[in-house]
């Protein structure tokens, strides 16, 4: 079980977003692919994963990639046991570059709280500025 559970109401929706934010900012592959099936469906801009070690393999790449990444989302939509968020992170990379991303997801959960299908929408702005940061 991974509380809270569908179905949900605004403020459970609001609450599986804040989980979510949290534990994607702990960097941690391992640690957030427990919030989804072992068979969850993922499509990440172009790329397409199933289940929990494709996941794992997936966020350990990127991370090695976006350094200091640091993700807020935000609820947009949500019905029984769907969710609609959208986000923005920042990171940089092995060269100090820094970039915004911008997107869009569309959740599924199982009735368990754990998220059978994530589809993620992504667009990358390089930023040059530290002033235009996002405040953590």
């Amino acid at each position: 079980m991974r509380p809270p559970l569908p179905p949900f109401t605004e403020e459970t929706a609001r609450e599986k977003v804040r989980l979510a934010e949290e534990a994607w900012n702990t960097r941690d592959p391992e640690k957030v692919a427990l919030a989804y099936t072992e068979d969850s469906e993922w499509r990440n801009r172009d790329v397409f994963l199933t289940g929990r070690d494709e996941i794992v393999a997936f966020l350990t790449a990127k991370w090695r990639r976006e350094l200091d990444y640091r993700l807020r989302k935000e609820l947009w939509a949500f019905t029984a046991d769907r969710i609609a968020v959208r986000f923005a992170y920042e990171y940089h990379d092995a060269d100090g570059r820094w970039f915004r991303a911008y997107g869009n997801e569309n959740w599924e959960f199982a009735p368990n709280g754990l998220m059978r299908r994530r589809y993620a929408s992504i667009n990358d702005v390089p930023i040059a500025a530290a002033s235009d940061r996002i405040p953590v």
